[in-house]
């Protein structure tokens, strides 16, 4: 069925009742029209310089998990791009990120993750708070004329919400997170991210343009030809989704095989919590997929390397319910080695050859079907923000 963007049916008995309706019928949502999308989309270099400029770097992007950094004077460094962040929490709660830099010579202060109070530059051992003022510099006396109050490590646009340290990658940018994102706010909520337990992550780099590898987390129509032998293809309806729109963002929820064991039951009790039916997948624009199972969320964030043709992949996990025992954490160290599996050998085997495809075939576009409508929204929104026109 045509899904309707007008309205987004909340987390609840109801949603589920839509997977479960079109499990039965063996249909799925659909996007009114097919649509066409120029292979340039995916292949040009000066694009992706504008993307990087235009969007990338001007809008609030979830740069690290709340749980993360869970502990005062806690801090990890993430490289975003281009750029080294030092992300940190201060002695009151406070998350801020920096740029790390050291404002003499450009060294880096930070280095991977920990509780720490200061931090020191390896070159000439200027020292930074964890609220990025400058708090020692050797041989004081050779700046005697420099003002060093003013010179803490650079900060960027910070807020923190549902369980995510949000950043804009451009000092001084405005950061204006409720507008960034609208009815999605009141969604995210729901999920009570912050409570959950960091468990690890992987990192990927792959030759594929960072927007297509964005697309294969937004249809079910490639499961059963690419994860045909592992649990996505196994315990998910293939080409079947029920699709709601926030704004720019979406969420898709991909119905489980055993959700046609509700049919005739009565609607309400855990059995109909959408998460134990669904696969819901969320895409935050402009380039965050987070992937929630019954037990715990896929964190996978996607970024261009330097290229239209490279992106780099940041794969984390995170649990619904916290490990307290061995048992658990080995539990939990499987399903993320299966999903990882599924994204490293299964998506991103497959990936690279959408980008050969995309960079030499001598043609002027690509086809979306109409039953791949968060793909089409995931172009159509970010086409919009580039400016460019589709037919």
């Amino acid at each position: 069925m045509t899904a309707q963007l007008d309205h987004c049916t909340p987390l609840g008995p109801e949603l589920t009742r839509r997977g479960l309706d079109l499990a039965l019928a063996g249909t799925t949502d659909v996007a009114p029209s097919t649509m066409r999308v120029p292979l340039s989309y995916y292949s040009d270099d000066k694009l992706t310089d504008i993307e990087q400029s235009t969007i990338l770097r001007r809008t609030p992007i979830a740069v690290l998990a709340s749980v993360q950094i869970s502990n005062v004077h806690d801090y990890v460094v993430r490289q975003v791009m281009e750029d080294s962040l030092l992300i940190t929490r201060d002695r009151d709660g406070r998350a801020h990120v920096f740029l790390n830099y050291c404002r003499h010579r450009g060294a880096m202060p930070a280095c991977g993750a920990g509780n720490a109070r200061r931090f020191t530059c390896p070159y000439h051992a200027w020292v930074y708070d964890n609220t990025g003022k400058l708090k020692g510099v050797p041989g004081k006396a050779g700046f005697d004329d420099v003002d060093l109050d003013s010179y803490g490590l650079v900060e960027l646009p910070t807020e923190e919400r549902h369980g995510w340290i949000w950043a804009v990658l451009t000092t001084g940018a405005q950061m204006d997170l409720d507008a960034h994102l609208g009815p999605m706010n009141m969604e995210l909520a729901q999920w009570n991210y912050g409570a959950f337990q960091y468990h690890d992550e992987k990192m990927l780099n792959s030759e594929v343009n960072w927007k297509g590898a964005l697309e294969a987390f937004a249809e079910g129509y490639h499961f059963p030809f690419v994860h045909g032998k592992s649990v996505i293809g196994q315990n998910t309806i293939a080409n079947t989704h029920v699709y709601d729109e926030f704004g720019r963002h979406h969420r898709i929820g991909f119905p489980f095989k055993w959700i046609t064991d509700l049919d005739g039951t009565e609607a309400g009790g855990d059995m109909w919590e959408p998460s134990a039916q669904m696969g819901l997948i969320y895409w935050i624009y402009p380039n965050l997929i987070l992937a929630n199972s019954p037990v715990g969320v896929e964190v996978i964030d996607i970024l261009p390397d330097g290229a239209a043709g490279k992106c780099t992949v940041r794969h984390s996990w995170m649990a619904r319910y916290p490990a307290t025992t061995d048992e658990q954490r080995e539990m939990y160290d499987g399903i993320f080695a299966q999903v990882h599996a599924a994204v490293r050998d299964e998506d991103f085997a497959m990936l690279p050859q959408c980008s050969q495809g995309a960079r030499r075939g001598q043609h002027d576009h690509m086809v979306l079907g109409r039953n791949e409508i968060g793909v089409q929204h995931m172009v159509r929104v970010l086409a919009d923000a580039l400016g460019i026109s589709l037919a």
